[in-house]
């Protein structure tokens, strides 16, 4: 009969320990040591193991290009859409290239104008901001700063 063998040896532990500290993710950690997301956050706890928020940033797993939806993704969205170029807000945004649906593309602002199924149903078509669905007058009426 074969013995079961333990899921945390001695070896598992400090490696578990040394990814802890480097600030690897609870998912890369078991990942590199070849347990479950689940084991590592219990064993974890059953550790006491601690991070600090102020300590060290948590590293990206190498080719891992997803980007965290929120305040940061939020901040970066704010930062393309300039500041000088914005309209006054009681200035209308200038729709002169309204378009229809079958017209939308990479190079149209996707704001919709009206109501959809209304016979006036149409997007703003004006050039969007590089990286952004809308236009400059749109974006900053999408992505607003909230005042938390």
């Amino acid at each position: 009969m074969s013995a079961i063998q333990p899921t945390w040896t001695t070896e598992r532990i400090e490696l578990l320990k040394t990814h802890f500290a480097d600030g690897l993710t609870c998912r890369e950690i078991a990942e590199r040591i070849g347990v479950s997301r689940n084991a590592v956050i219990g064993k974890i706890s059953r550790l006491n193991l601690t991070r600090e928020k102020a300590g060290p940033a948590r590293k990206k797993a190498a080719g891992d290009g997803r980007k965290r939806a929120g305040p940061i993704l939020r901040r970066q969205i704010l930062r393309a859409v300039p500041v000088d170029e914005a309209p006054a807000p009681e200035a209308p945004i200038a729709n002169g290239h309204r378009c229809s649906l079958f017209e939308l593309s990479d190079e149209t602002c996707r704001w919709p104008l009206s109501t959809p199924g209304a016979a006036d149903f149409c997007f703003c078509g004006n050039p969007p901001l590089e990286g952004l669905p809308y236009c400059v007058g749109h974006s900053r009426l999408a992505y607003r700063v909230s005042a938390r």
